[in-house]
């Protein structure tokens, strides 16, 4: 599976849809999905391999959580990738690379994690919070509703 993965991540590199990043998605033996990333090819800065990958796998299970599953993803997953994965929770996530093999290579995302840790008010992007009220009180309805899907 990592091999498949690290083959999707050439296969995206070499075509041009992307960088040099792949995923699979798999459930014991059987491949569920698979993904590069496409970023630069979709003009989408969401596209990475993983969240390709995990949009492809949910489809073909019909469902938004991939209990049973496995991710192998060619690099370990940037933040934006790991909340994805926490969200669709597989059972566990393989890599090959790690982030600092990421950074060496021009993918460096030590500015997102460090700006985790920092108070909104503090980080680089301006994070301001509006209508608070407003959004509390969809909250609260949301607690209050019945017949909602929990996740």
């Amino acid at each position: 599976m990592m091999r498949r993965a690290i083959e999707l991540a050439r296969i995206g590199m070499e075509s041009g849809v992307g960088g040099p990043f792949g995923c699979v998605v798999a459930r014991g033996d059987e491949i569920i999905a698979e993904g590069n990333n496409r970023v630069s090819s979709a003009n989408d800065p969401t596209a990475h391999a993983e969240v390709v990958a995990i949009r492809e796998a949910c489809k073909a299970l019909s469902t938004f959580q991939l209990d049973g599953c496995s991710v192998y993803t060619s690099c370990e997953p940037c933040p934006m990738c790991l909340g994805a994965i926490y969200w669709a929770r597989p059972d566990r996530v393989y890599f090959a690379c790690n982030r600092d093999d990421a950074a060496e290579a021009g993918f460096d995302d030590a500015l997102i994690y460090d700006e985790l840790a920092i108070p909104n008010e503090e980080r680089q992007r301006a994070m301001i919070s509006l209508l608070r009220d407003e959004g509390v009180a969809l909250f609260q309805e949301w607690i209050a509703k019945p017949d909602k899907i929990e996740y």
